[in-house]
């Protein structure tokens, strides 16, 4: 078998006497969609950054392709092939679809000394690069502030996967959809997936997260709470786990104790 396309081994991060993330082991394969599941302040984020270059751990190995690297920063990880889509989205909502589609990677036309964007190109392009992961653009200079969130979403899908991704990572990519938004998300991340990319899927909605996913990681307060391939956990397990059932549970029944202590002591006067 092949090495898996990222990998993390006993990654820790802290902040000064903060551990933001405990002994964390994850593998991402080929053509794997991995769901990195938790509620907020799970250490998702934590997660994402270290994975995309921005923090490094403070304690385990990261390997991409079964080599081990150290990213000094995102440029690091961006040039091994792993590209991150933040909820934000990284786009200026005034500029054109096609500008934001190459965004610092602008191609030029060289006329003597001078270099300008060729605009021609990058138009032709930007339509059909979407077009080979199955979005029609109506126009590519029309401002990318005008399409819908979901069609923002797969534009910065399409412009990870034209540049040469190995590896996704989508940070809550349908956390502010609605329901059409989030399928038309979804559908481009099963996309990626059929063209081998390794996609991570951070997400604490599981209704958008089961269906896509091949595997799952669950993460409380930095701790790893298992991973589980989808054939061996049901959605109902996965919401049990993500809705922190047990420790409902154990809410409910001191509740309930107190509920009684309390009619217990009105009945006694």
């Amino acid at each position: 078998m092949s090495a898996p396309t990222i990998e993390l081994r006993n990654v820790t991060k802290r902040f000064g006497s903060v551990i933001a993330l405990q002994s964390v082991n994850i593998e991402v394969n080929p053509g794997e969609v991995h769901c990195l599941l938790g509620d907020n302040g799970a250490g998702k984020s934590t997660l994402i950054k270290i994975l995309s270059g921005v923090h490094r751990p403070t304690d385990g190995e990261i390997f991409v392709e079964g080599r081990g690297v150290r990213f000094r920063s995102p440029r690091d990880a961006q040039d091994l092939g792993i590209a991150t889509v933040y909820q934000d989205l990284g786009m200026i909502p005034m500029m054109s679809i096609a500008r934001n589609f190459f965004l610092g990677r602008e191609p030029r036309r060289r006329r003597l000394l001078w270099q300008r964007l060729d605009l021609d190109m990058a138009n032709t392009v930007a339509r059909r690069a979407m077009a080979d992961v199955g979005i029609d653009i109506r126009d590519p200079t029309q401002a990318v502030g005008t399409l819908s969130g979901g069609e923002r979403q797969t534009v910065a899908i399409a412009r990870a996967i034209h540049f040469g991704a190995k590896v996704i990572i989508l940070d809550e990519p349908t956390s502010a959809l609605g329901v059409h938004q989030a399928a038309m998300v979804l559908k481009f991340v099963v996309e990626a997936r059929l063209r081998g990319l390794s996609v991570i899927f951070i997400s604490h909605n599981i209704n958008h997260a089961y269906p896509v996913g091949d595997v799952f990681t669950f993460l409380d307060r930095g701790q790893p709470r298992g991973t589980f391939r989808k054939k061996d956990i049901s959605r109902d397990e996965v919401i049990e786990i993500m809705s922190g059932g047990e420790d409902l549970r154990a809410v409910e029944a001191e509740i309930e104790r107190m509920l009684a202590q309390a009619r217990s002591s009105e009945a006694a006067h």
